[in-house]
């Protein structure tokens, strides 16, 4: 919520307050036995229809639309008017008035803001004389165009007092009158250098520095003047606790503030167009004086619900559009130059290369199109093998799908060979036994195959080593050897297999490793472009802005409590001071996490307030510092 809407939702429901403990019959229901219930049904929706929310205000083409309803209603009704009726149309002209001050204040402040940016600028300007110079250059062809116009203007003037004298017989010649002018010309040149030379003994660097410094001048002067009517609307305007009206306890206390309020806008608005050449002090005695003229030059009239009402409209359709317009105008000639003076001279040199632009991509077509086409198809290959088959493998995993497992091996291998060392150890067994065995006893050999133990096979791998040569003749020795072979792949193979359970209990782990890196990339990129690009430069931007504002408010406050009053601030520092408080307000809003931005706003409404003295707003800039410090760095 921006300062306006604040302070226009608080007047707003301070005035239905005190409207309601001063009138308390205006309920339409009570007044159904009055002849002009129609005139008051009216009024009541012209009452809602400029009535404000908390966190908006009404539009200025609907607050038109009723400033003009309410003007008609006023000046078509000439019988006498109830008690209800007259406080109605009180109530009306004070929720107009509420809502044109905030139209005022909001205009106001959209001037201030752009000032303060040119006046930013121009430090730039003066702060460095690499900018200087690059200003100068940048206005070159002005100056240039200003001291040919000049000639002109001169030689003219010149040509007209020769040739408008006695003597014009004398050149009728055309090669007479060539001579003529060219000898005007060269004389108009050289008075102009000599008048240049003597008067300023600058070079253009200089002039450039004099004319920006000059400039900055005039817009504090503005800003200043601005600052000090923002000011004066913000103290006295709808001062509902002033010691001059009392407390505001009755309906012609109300009505004189309200009336007073709305003159001073007024006159503020008059005044403002016309105040590049005044000081904040001028323009304090102007405004009052002129509001003590108005008063003495209406007498009774200048309070009156349908004078008031008109003067509204005034302000809406005819003052601030004119204060808009001055204010557009003023800026323009001492605002930084136009972006076409800014970039002229690397628009030209763009201008002048682009044949060998266009040359060079002519001629290197092939490869451009080559290079943009490789780049699309690397950054599609690294999305999909890198971003889309990752995710696409963790979402089987998650699915337990078939072909999503990681395997060393196949299922059935280590079945295969483990059957298959089951019977070559039966076999062995029973081929080299005294006794025929038993279903019993080969059932048991199977069972300790499967759990690793080779007894019989050993027993006579042992045997024959004593006489390796008849074993091998009769063929036993190789026969065990063969089967340890095939007992040692079994071995490996449940070793793998263990492997094998472990990769799949962590197939998601492998999965989302395998995501990293591209999601690694994608978010160094997407940082990248956020922060040369988008939001994220401008949240830096924001941040900056916002420590710059601190400092502002503490060199205002710090400069009012250095001049000795130590509970009161002067228009102009005050409206300074608000036009800070409400960038801060807009600026906290994107930088500011929403779980301290209420916190925020409470503080910048006790830094605003100036009942609290200015010693006590310092110590709500340190508070400022030590809370909010992390968020403006």
């Amino acid at each position: 919520m921006s300062l306006v809407v604040g302070q226009i939702a608080r007047l707003d429901a301070l005035i239905d307050q005190l409207e309601a403990s001063s009138s308390e019959g205006l309920d339409i229901n009570t007044q159904e036995h009055e002849p002009n219930v129609g005139r008051l049904q009216r009024l009541h929706l012209l009452v809602r229809s400029l009535s404000a929310t908390p966190s908006t205000t009404v539009s200025v083409w609907k607050l038109q639309r009723s400033l003009e309803s309410t003007v008609q209603q006023f000046e078509y009704q000439t019988d006498a008017l109830s008690t209800s009726e007259s406080e109605l149309r009180w109530l009306v002209v004070s929720k107009a008035a509420i809502q044109v001050y905030g139209i005022v204040l909001d205009t106001i402040l959209a001037q201030i803001l752009p000032l303060n940016e040119d006046i930013w600028y121009w430090d730039e300007v003066l702060s460095s004389y690499s900018y200087s110079s690059l200003y100068a250059l940048q206005t070159s062809p002005i100056r240039l165009w200003t001291f040919s116009y000049d000639i002109f203007r001169d030689t003219k003037n010149r040509v007209q007092q020769v040739f408008s004298g006695q003597d014009a017989h004398l050149y009728n010649s055309v090669s007479s009158r060539w001579r003529q002018y060219y000898t005007l010309v060269r004389d108009s040149i050289r008075d102009r250098s000599i008048a240049n030379l003597q008067s300023k003994f600058t070079s253009p660097f200089t002039q450039a520095r004099v004319e920006a410094r000059n400039k900055q001048k005039n817009l504090r002067r503005l800003r200043d003047v601005n600052a000090c009517a923002l000011g004066i609307l913000m103290d006295d305007g709808f001062d509902f606790s002033t010691d001059e009206f009392g407390t505001a306890d009755s309906q012609s206390d109300l009505q004189q503030i309200v009336s007073r309020s709305i003159v001073l806008m007024e006159t503020a608005l008059r005044l403002l167009p016309s105040s590049d050449e005044r000081t904040t002090k001028d323009f304090e005695d102007q405004v009052y004086s002129q509001i003590d003229d108005y008063v003495e030059r209406d007498g009774a009239d200048w309070n009156q619900p349908h004078a008031l009402a008109l003067s509204l409209l005034d302000q809406v359709v005819l003052y601030v559009p004119q204060y808009q317009k001055a204010m557009g105008s003023q800026t323009t000639n001492y605002g930084r130059p136009s972006g076409l003076l800014r970039y002229w001279l690397p628009a030209t040199a763009l201008i002048l290369s682009s044949g060998t632009l266009l040359r060079m991509f002519f001629n290197h077509k092939t490869e451009i199109i080559q290079w943009i086409q490789d780049l699309g198809s690397t950054s599609r290959d690294f999305w999909y093998n890198w971003v889309v088959e990752p995710v696409k493998k963790i979402i089987g995993t998650i699915r337990h799908d078939a072909d999503s497992e990681i395997a060393l091996m196949s299922k059935e291998s280590l079945r295969g060979d483990r059957d298959s060392l089951e019977r070559m150890v039966v076999d062995f067994a029973v081929d080299n036994s005294n006794n025929s065995l038993t279903a019993p006893e080969i059932e048991n050999i199977r069972l300790k195959v499967r759990e690793g133990d080779l007894t019989p096979v050993l027993k006579a791998y042992e045997k024959d080593l004593k006489g390796p040569f008849m074993g091998t003749v009769r063929g036993d020795l190789v026969r065990t050897l063969l089967i340890q072979v095939q007992k040692t792949k079994v071995d490996v193979e449940v070793a793998i297999g263990g492997i094998d359970a472990l990769l799949k209990s962590q197939e998601l782990v492998f999965g989302f490793v395998s995501l990293t890196p591209g999601i690694l990339v994608l978010v160094g990129l997407s940082r990248w472009m956020m922060s040369s690009f988008g939001s994220k430069q401008g949240r830096g931007q924001s941040q900056k802005q916002m420590s710059r504002c601190i400092r502002s408010i503490d060199r205002i406050l710090t400069k009012s409590y250095r001049n000795g009053d130590t509970s009161t601030m002067s228009y102009k520092d005050r409206g300074l001071l608000l036009t800070e408080v409400h960038i801060l307000k807009q600026l906290g809003s994107d930088v500011l996490p929403r779980s301290v931005r209420r916190d925020f706003l409470q503080d910048l409404d006790d830094l605003a307030d100036v009942r609290n003295g200015v010693a006590n707003q310092i110590r709500v800039v340190d508070r400022l510092r030590w809370s909010y410090n992390k968020y403006f760095t």
